[in-house]
């Protein structure tokens, strides 16, 4: 039996989750359109008010952690709702073509690495694979600017860097402006790339790049879903203590063959993980000695090396 004061707990709870700022039952996954509603190009000032900053404004104001149940509620209803929107959008693509991508948010757009990861991830997608990431700037964006532009020529694409440029780092102005305006210049209508962000690191705007967006409020869960879903492999480029973090999470699930079978773990750079961050030569020490199993380690300057590692895993499978 529901009593009065139990009924009246509910309708506060009810009246709470239809005043936060975001839909806690939402049947989809987000795209840039939602996230960026609000926002005018030609107003640097208006992404303040777009729905994806009033949402991140919502959440720090009631804190990473929230002391309110009801706030926490909310956060969990959304993540649940975005989870299973996401395994409905997945399940329509083969598993072992969903390949991901790690690495800097802090990579610019006129870094050689940023541009070569476009081209991978634009010959992968045109391929028949998924890219997917974290959904944010650097190496990210790279990834997901790569899959819009496939089908297009070579010169599209040095005209899209170019367009680019004006604003190299996401922290510069004119960044998602400028990334609209390749958008509007180079449509895409064919293929896919799902972006994976999160409001934890809300300081930093997602692509608009990635043609779906499974966006969460908690970080563990969309860490371990990148993680999860990259079946087809995970692309390592240089980054810092979160790719570290990826390297080894990835590495158990590989090493315990976690679904089945383990993925590639593809390292792009040779000079960096072999001596600023030598985590290569590590993995291949801790695999010699028997710490590890089942790890498919590899490491190139080559994007053609990487784009073949994926494809003959996938063929294969």
């Amino acid at each position: 039996m529901i009593n009065q004061t139990n009924w009246n707990e509910l309708k506060e709870i009810g009246s709470y989750l239809r005043e936060v700022p975001f839909k806690v039952d939402r049947s989809s996954l987000y795209h840039a359109a939602e996230l960026y509603a609000g926002y005018d190009p030609r107003q640097e000032e208006s992404f303040a008010h777009c729905y994806d900053q009033l949402v991140y404004s919502h959440y720090i104001d009631k804190g990473k952690r929230p002391a309110c149940a009801h706030e926490a509620l909310a956060r969990s209803l959304h993540d649940y709702h975005v989870c299973m929107a996401l395994d409905r959008f997945l399940a329509a693509h083969d598993p072992r073509r969903c390949v991901g991508v790690m690495g800097g948010h802090a990579l610019e757009r006129t870094d050689e690495i940023y541009r070569s990861i476009v081209h991978i991830s634009k010959q992968l997608t045109e391929h028949g694979f998924l890219m997917l990431s974290g959904g944010g700037p650097g190496a990210m964006e790279a990834t997901h600017l790569g899959a819009w532009l496939a089908g297009h020529d070579d010169n599209d694409v040095r005209q899209a860097l170019e367009m680019l440029e004006e604003a190299p780092a996401y922290t510069d102005s004119g960044w998602i402006a400028s990334a609209f305006r390749v958008i509007n210049r180079f449509p895409q209508e064919r293929f896919e790339s799902l972006g994976i962000p999160t409001w934890l690191y809300g300081h930093e705007p997602s692509t608009p790049f990635a043609t779906h967006i499974a966006k969460l409020f908690e970080n563990s869960i969309r860490e371990d879903n990148i993680l999860t879903f990259a079946y087809g492999g995970i692309i390592y480029t240089p980054g810092s203590a979160g790719t570290m973090q990826e390297i080894f999470q990835e590495a158990v699930q590989n090493h315990y063959l976690s679904f089945g079978f383990s993925s590639p773990m593809v390292f792009m750079g040779t000079h960096f993980w072999t001596n600023e961050l030598p985590v290569y030569p590590l993995l291949q020490q801790l695999t010699q000695a028997g710490r590890y199993k089942n790890l498919l380690l590899s490491l190139t300057d080559d994007p053609q090396d990487i784009i073949r590692t994926i494809r003959q895993f996938r063929e294969q499978g």
